[in-house]
């Protein structure tokens, strides 16, 4: 596969992680060089194992993975989504909790990959080597989630008291996109 056809993969790849990193960088108090690299570096990381596993799976299980790849994205991005939503009602002041904090940063890196492990398996499929394409996808996603992170801090102040709110609704649009995405 030629490097412009996997950076389309990877910019298509990209739009999940974008929306959650801008929800990530409205939901940081204070936005540190080092949370935005954290948080790029787990998406890419994510971004750049799930098609290398992906492709690991398809040598071997094909059509199993690509059955529920959705219904994992959807329950995960909805399940925080409404966690974000509801404690933004119920305590005035938004807490996603600290979106840098390692168990909902590993989740959010997991929900925003898993079409990644899906076009993994195609790419086993389809024969082709898999080490090139993943390195491709993770950077992108990493300088896409940087790049969201710190929009995300920079236009979030317009949205003051209803941050959760919007971040929780990114992230249930997300989830439920997926999901209607894969059934349609």
């Amino acid at each position: 596969m030629d490097l412009p056809t996997v950076v389309l993969i990877a910019v298509a790849l990209s739009l999940d992680a974008l929306a959650v990193s801008v929800a990530c960088g409205i939901a940081v108090e204070r936005l540190r060089i080092l949370h935005t690299l954290r948080v790029a570096a787990v998406f890419g990381g994510f971004h750049a194992a799930m098609p290398a596993i992906g492709w690991i799976g398809g040598l071997t299980l094909s059509d199993n993975i690509s059955g529920i790849d959705h219904w994992i994205a959807f329950a995960i991005l909805v399940g925080l989504g409404i966690k974000m939503i509801v404690e933004s009602i119920e305590l005035e002041s938004f807490s996603l909790g600290d979106p840098i904090r390692a168990s909902l940063l590993l989740a959010l890196g997991l929900a925003t990959s898993i079409d990644a492990l899906a076009v993994g398996v195609s790419f086993a499929f389809l024969g082709i080597d898999i080490v090139e394409p993943a390195l491709v996808i993770g950077g992108v996603i990493f300088v896409v989630s940087y790049v969201g992170m710190v929009a995300g801090k920079a236009f979030g102040h317009m949205f003051e008291g209803k941050i959760g709110i919007a971040g929780g609704l990114i992230l249930v649009a997300l989830g439920t996109r997926i999901l209607l995405l894969h059934l349609s």
